[in-house]
């Protein structure tokens, strides 16, 4: 683990946060009509995508009209959680006023309860990223994530409970909040999360109802047909899910941190622990929307409130302010950063702390970037 104080000094991070701050603001600058023309464009998509989905289950008994369903309702609701939902309760467009795009009123199809999830995930998740100990996000409670994690025989089972994770993702995201880690080791008590589970049990009854009840009756003789159909929509959602977000903060270069180095952190160093606890996932535009633009999540994590169908626009200043300065940016392919994610997952279920991989390590403490 590199220290952030090692890696840029004090003149230099000024330099860097004013940079990226200077970027930010451009951006901000220029939003406008298009970007809410795009939102819209997506919310209208998605649907239609569910509208057909959802239609296509009545004639279930015939194959292909089953798996067009099920391919339509996937889409469907990939795209209500990851470029819609996700998007929108981050605050990207409370700009625009509308009530039908605030963080604060948009509930998303998934059986986490946004008011919950805007708690763990906005403000646990994106203040303390990559904090070891104050970021719940690093393992959820229930993986070892990171090699600095104490080892306990519980993690031998890290590859189960990571398949089971990405097979029932939702679920887990709704639980999270529970913080059901910090219960067992008398960190927290039940009773403090009662409003909590009042929520989650509002929502995952709604959920419920809804995918596995509600809509395979409508559909008469089709119902056991449709509630596999929905059932089969959900799983694809989830491991996709699953799998963009890990990509996105746990492959093996991606670095985590402790208290005492992010103690009194200015905004420059905020944003190099930004860039250096995040990895990106190359892909064409499809890939990107599908993703929710989270495939940049080096960008998401810089600007998490700017528009997320910005990032692909600022991704190549953003690597050149990294490169400017000497700092990785990691990107690859969602094939390499699945093989890597996974590869720690196995490697941190055994015991003893995981060794760098080999590769160039740059420790800008002692040299000024060219242009600074």
């Amino acid at each position: 683990m590199t220290g952030l104080q090692d890696r840029l000094t004090p003149e230099q991070v000024e330099e860097f946060g004013r940079e990226l701050d200077e970027l930010r603001q451009r951006i901000v600058a220029d939003l406008g009509q298009e970007d809410v023309d795009y939102i819209h464009k997506m919310i209208k998509t998605q649907r239609g995508l569910e509208v057909a989905g959802r239609g296509l289950m009545f004639a279930g008994f015939f194959p292909p009209a089953w798996l067009a369903g099920v391919g339509a309702l996937s889409l469907a609701k990939i795209l209500d959680n990851m470029e819609i939902g996700h998007n929108v309760m981050h605050g990207q467009y409370d700009w625009t006023r509308d009530p039908a795009l605030s963080s604060q009123n948009f509930e998303w199809d998934t059986v986490a309860p946004s008011d919950n999830w805007r708690h763990s995930h906005n403000y646990i998740h994106h203040t303390y990223t990559n904090i070891l100990d104050k970021d719940r996000d690093i393992g959820y409670g229930i993986l070892r994530m990171d090699p600095e994690q104490k080892w306990h025989p519980y993690y031998l089972g890290n590859p189960v409970y990571a398949s089971l994770l990405a097979l029932l993702f939702q679920w887990g995201v709704m639980l999270h909040d529970l913080e059901v880690d910090r219960v067992l080791k008398g960190e927290r008590k039940w009773s403090e999360f009662k409003e909590v589970r009042a929520k989650i049990l509002r929502k995952a009854a709604r959920q419920f109802g809804k995918d596995y009840v509600l809509f395979p009756l409508l559909t008469g003789p089709m119902a056991p047909l449709t509630l596999a159909g929905n059932a089969s929509a959900n799983l694809i959602r989830n491991l996709w899910a699953f799998s963009i977000i890990f990509c996105g903060h746990f492959p093996a270069e991606v670095e985590s941190f402790t208290e005492a180095e992010t103690e009194e952190e200015n905004r420059g160093q905020w944003y190099l622990r930004q860039i250096l606890g995040s990895a990106n996932i190359s892909g064409g535009k499809l890939f990107h929307i599908l993703s929710g633009n989270l495939s940049h999540q080096i960008e998401h994590h810089l600007f998490p409130d700017i528009p997320a169908r910005r990032y692909p626009q600022i991704a190549p200043e953003v690597r050149a302010i990294c490169e400017k300065y000497g700092l990785p940016y990691h990107t690859g392919p969602l094939r390499k950063q699945l093989f890597s994610v996974a590869r720690k997952i196995v490697k941190l279920a055994l015991p003893g702390k995981e060794q760098p991989e080999p590769g160039p390590r740059t420790v800008v403490g002692d040299r000024q970037p060219a242009a600074a």
